[in-house]
């Protein structure tokens, strides 16, 4: 598949049998502004919960991706098996199905892909809504095959600010990244990790879509300049996904996240960092 589909081509291939398509709406950002909310949803949309299912409970941090047998189990639940193809979207134009889809790719399934515009685009293009989401189907019978190389941890970032290898990508806002404006998780100071660029998640977007793959290379050729491998963070891992989806769709293949991102790293900076 494709790393995103429009609402078009979505509503052609409906009926096809081993289409899953998920709902992976959050009701609010980072900041705590709500997001618009529907009385309608896309047709046989199942609920994929990153918040209260699909991240894992017993990190001290937000969105911390879960442990595979938990992911297994809980796509099992939602009916999902190996030879799914995956459409996820939600009720932002694009927010936060990109981390829905990063987590089916590190959990090694590859047939997934982002709706383009997600709900707002669905409805505005006229095609057929349902009241609620498809609640029962068969288990099915997935399984995750987690790849560890594509989550980049604390100290691993902590080297590479000593001896870059990498370059961290934050999809924070420019205040944030620049220290001139205030994290909305009121304990934590904001700033940048050292070496790190920025390219706020709302530049990618045009109207809840990604703008073009010229668009997107130019971003990225003018912040990355031609560095491939890249990991991408924001405060929670999150928005992070929105950017390095558009640098799949632009520039280079890495979906590398630093999961903790800037909630972690602004908590534990004070610690001793790795030599190596």
């Amino acid at each position: 598949m494709k790393e995103i589909v429009s609402t078009d081509w979505l509503n052609q291939n409906l009926d096809n049998p081993d289409l899953i398509i998920l709902d992976a709406s959050i009701a609010a950002s980072a900041s705590g502004k709500a997001f618009e909310t529907f009385d309608q949803t896309i047709p046989n949309a199942r609920r994929f919960d990153i918040k209260n299912v699909f991240s894992d409970a017993t990190s001290a941090f937000p969105n911390t991706v879960p442990k595979p047998e938990d992911f297994e189990r809980d796509c099992q639940k939602l009916g999902i098996n190996q030879n799914s193809k995956i459409v996820v979207f939600d009720t932002n134009g694009v927010y936060s199905s990109p981390r829905a889809w990063w987590l089916f790719k590190v959990m090694g399934h590859n047939e997934v892909a982002v709706l383009d515009g997600g709900l707002p685009n669905w409805i505005d293009e006229g095609h057929p809504t349902v009241k609620n989401h498809l609640t029962e189907f068969y288990e099915g019978d997935f399984k995750a095959q987690y790849d560890e190389n594509q989550v980049v941890t604390f100290e691993q970032v902590g080297a590479n600010v000593k001896h870059p290898d990498f370059l961290v990508v934050d999809a924070r806002s420019e205040g944030r990244f620049k220290g001139t404006a205030p994290e909305p998780r009121k304990h934590l100071q904001s700033g940048k990790i050292e070496h790190s660029v920025n390219i706020p998640f709302q530049d990618v977007l045009t109207d809840g879509k990604f703008k073009s793959t010229e668009e997107l290379n130019a971003i990225f050729q003018e912040k990355c300049e031609g560095e491939q491998n890249l990991v991408f963070s924001c405060g929670s891992g999150l928005t992070a996904c929105i950017v390095m989806l558009a640098s799949r769709l632009g520039h280079g293949p890495s979906i590398k996240i630093y999961d903790g991102s800037w909630t972690e790293w602004a908590e534990r900076n004070e610690l001793t960092l790795p030599n190596s």
